[in-house]
């Protein structure tokens, strides 16, 4: 057949399988066509070690998103399991479904073969079951696994696929309980439904009689499997256990199992399922598409099918390729680790806990308090200054001082998305769009409209928000503003009175001076699309999707940017002053494509679209970075050390400033004062110093992932990259991009498919 006709025949079986073509074109064509993309990937940790080889947790660079990558040394298989692990890169390519682990490629380094899946954070079913400590689980939560198990083994069926090794410890997890099956190492391909298969395959505690017995079995086999599984959940026992595999496979082929379920604790409905699919005959045993209709199921499936939607849509998914069908890897590995200092630390203090899957993500900088989230999307917290009595800003259910970075385990099972620190309180948002508050509620900033008192010690989710998904949220001193995923913006908090006595209203940008507890929309002027939001300490900026800078509140000193005599401007009498209860355009900056905005106490910084970096507002410590401590009404383009460099992050603190750049550089300048710029008193940078121009601090040269201010205080996150390599995976022929599967690969399973061959 001739390549032509080859991709021909290909386009009518794409179509056949509900494939699309990529771009206008056949997704093959990128197998021929040389192009060549760079995907980009730092390990974070390995994961374990199975029969093939080890998983190792990586981090795509290009979104961010996690994966797991499957190592498995070619040279120490026999030729039976290289066909085995094939045959897994085969099955996972056809099988696409919200509660199967996803494949989405797969490189070739020397001899080792490396499948990229997708990553569950949550841990294995068999853990969490070990987890309830003989706590039997609610009836509604084994349903709800049991709805998920279910849909994906009559998905793997619908397919032709017989799994052959359903297990717990297979059955994967994430923090929000989504099921993902998985290790599809020993399933085979079936011609139809009535086709058998002969090897004896599978984990001893979960085979069926028929597996036991040595006779031919079908798809029912992981129907018993399931019952296994399912009696498990019920009981927390194995449903047959014996001291060697001789007994093992008489009490299965018996019936013996463990003991019986509690039928005090569970429905007479969901226990006869049990033994259904746990007969011994496997024509009376359910398929998996009855077993939805199961009346257990049937009454909440609608509901079901909802909520496993709507969690698969929350999870970071690595963008699949639209270029190219085969890839290049290129693997970094860096250290990455966590400095804070000021508040009396003059120079950089390293937080040691932060590595490999508690390796820091995202960091921010409270008043009182840090907040780091992980790679693995886990909130940690801790004080600035110990003693001080805490009010809650930690989440630990207390109001002790910790020292030390602590995990937020009410958080536990939450995937943190994103962490926002106010003066005593703080916020954050999980993978699924939803908000948790916690701290003191003085100014109703935790939004529960006093529900909980004056001290919130622990998260509390804002029912608000659970109908509105958020996208993002900043926090000011006593204010927060947060961004939905449908473009709105909602403020709460104090309206009007401020820090040191000043009237500094209109933060909010609700065209009024009020105090709100709880989240109130806020009016977006016609036409403004914001992108994100920024809060300072009594001021809110809104950046919008073209760039374009909006902001209320605060214009002291002008660090708002706002010439004084635009319309909206009002002044505090006897205070002079000026501010803003509106969203206004930041006319000063209209002539940049802004990217980010980073305002501190007195002033701000900003980067735009080709890595300039710009400041306004007060200039007393030489905040600035423009040699001098006199006062500026404009923008400052900053250039000296900056000079044709592009800066990638910013923050601002009170009176200082620190920036990275994107050739691994770290300056720092304004006010050195109690160490807010992390360089020594001896080095003459004691509390009298100032400097006005930046200054380089850390001696080599670090990346910064993530940089954050205030007060005195910065925490910050570097990297260094130790080693790099590229992976070309064009050498196993079995390349697949994009949820397509590639050529000759998906000729030859449907070859199989029409002659029932085997595919192990």
């Amino acid at each position: 057949m001739s390549l032509e006709e080859y991709e021909r025949h290909y386009a009518s079986l794409n179509s056949e399988s509900g494939c699309e073509s990529v771009s206008g074109r056949s997704a093959a064509s990128g197998a021929f066509s040389g192009e060549e993309e760079r995907l980009h990937y730092i390990p974070i940790r390995v994961l374990g070690k199975g029969s093939f080889g080890e998983a190792t947790l990586y981090r795509r660079t290009e979104d961010n998103s996690l994966v797991v990558w499957k190592e498995i040394d070619l040279n120490c298989l026999s030729d039976k399991k290289r066909r085995d692990v094939m045959n897994e890169i085969s099955i996972l390519s056809i099988l696409q479904h919200n509660n199967i682990i996803a494949y989405f490629n797969h490189f070739m380094d020397k001899n080792t073969l490396l499948i990229e899946l997708e990553y569950c954070n949550g841990g294995n079913l068999y853990d969490k079951i070990n987890q309830q400590k003989g706590e039997l689980f609610k009836e509604e939560v084994v349903v709800w696994y049991l709805y998920q198990i279910a849909a994906a083994v009559a998905h793997i069926h619908k397919a032709g696929v017989l799994h052959r090794d359903i297990k717990t410890l297979n059955i994967f997890l994430t923090k929000t309980n989504l099921i993902k099956l998985g290790d599809y190492g020993l399933a085979k391909k079936l011609g139809s439904e009535y086709s058998m298969a002969e090897s004896c395959v599978g984990t001893p505690y979960y085979m069926s009689p028929e597996l036991c017995q040595g006779v031919k079995y079908n798809f029912k086999s992981d129907i018993w499997a399931m019952g296994c599984v399912l009696f498990e959940l019920l009981t927390l026992t194995r449903t047959f256990d014996a001291t060697n595999p001789l007994n093992l496979c008489v009490k299965i082929v018996q019936g013996n199992w463990t003991m019986e379920i509690n039928s005090d604790v569970y429905t007479s409905d969901l226990i006869k399922l049990v033994y259904e699919c746990l007969d011994q005959d496997p024509e009376k045993r359910p398929t998996a598409e009855q077993i939805l209709e199961q009346p257990v199921i049937s009454r909440v499936r609608v509901e079901l099918e909802e909520r496993v939607a709507a969690l698969n849509s929350a999870i970071k998914k690595p963008k699949l390729s639209t270029v190219t069908e085969t890839p290049v890897a290129v693997v970094t590995t860096r250290s990455r680790e966590v400095y804070f200092w000021g508040g009396g630390k003059f120079t950089p203090q390293k937080l040691d806990m932060f590595k490999g899957g508690s390796s820091a993500q995202h960091v921010c900088a409270g008043e009182t308090h840090f907040a780091v989230v992980t790679v693995e999307k886990e909130l940690y917290t801790w004080s600035v200054q110990g003693g001080a009595k805490m009010v809650g800003q930690l989440g630990h259910g207390d109001q002790a001082s910790y020292r030390q970075p602590r995990r937020v385990e009410r958080l536990q099972g939450k995937a943190i998305r994103q962490v926002s620190c106010g003066a005593d309180f703080t916020a954050c948002v999980t993978d699924e769009d939803q908000m948790y508050m916690f701290g003191s509620d003085y100014y109703g900033c935790v939004g529960v409209e006093n529900e909980l008192g004056m001290e919130v010690l622990e998260p509390v989710l804002l029912d608000f928000f659970q109908e509105r998904p958020v996208r993002q949220v900043s926090c000011g001193d006593n204010h927060v503003v947060a961004l939905t995923r449908s473009g709105d913006i909602y403020s709460w908090g104090c309206g009007e009175h401020g820090e040191r006595g000043h009237m500094t209203a209109g933060r909010l940008g609700l065209d009024c001076e009020d105090d709100f507890s709880s989240p109130m929309q806020v009016e977006v002027p016609k036409g403004a699309v914001i992108d994100s939001v920024y809060c300072g300490s009594d001021c809110t900026f809104f950046l919008t999707e073209f760039g374009k800078v909006l902001a209320c509140g605060s214009n002291e000193l002008n660090k708002l940017g706002l010439n004084l005599g635009i319309t909206g401007i009002k002044n505090h009498p006897g205070e002079g002053i000026p501010y803003t209860t509106t969203l206004t355009l930041v006319k000063q900056l209209s002539r940049f494509k802004i990217q980010f905005i980073a305002p501190g106490k007195t002033h701000t910084a900003a980067i735009d679209e080709r890595g300039r970096l710009m400041t306004f507002g007060c200039n007393k410590f030489g905040q600035l970075g423009v040699k001098d401590f006199k006062k500026h009404q404009g923008v400052q383009i900053l250039v000296g050390p900056f000079g044709g460099k592009f800066v990638t992050k910013v923050s601002c603190g009170d009176g200082f400033t620190i920036a990275a750049t994107e050739d691994n550089q770290i300056f720092a300048w304004g006010n050195a004062g109690n160490g807010r710029l992390g360089m020594p008193a001896d080095k003459g940078f004691g509390s009298e110093v100032c400097p006005a121009l930046p200054r380089p601090i850390f001696g080599s040269l670090h990346h910064v992932p993530d940089l954050s201010c205030r007060g005195w205080h910065t925490i910050l996150i570097m990297e260094k990259v130790l080693n790099s390599k590229t992976i070309r995976s064009n050498s196993s022929g079995l390349s697949i991009a994009s949820g397509k599967i590639s050529l000759l690969l998906l000729l030859f399973i449907h070859a199989c498919v029409r002659s029932s061959v085997i595919l192990v």
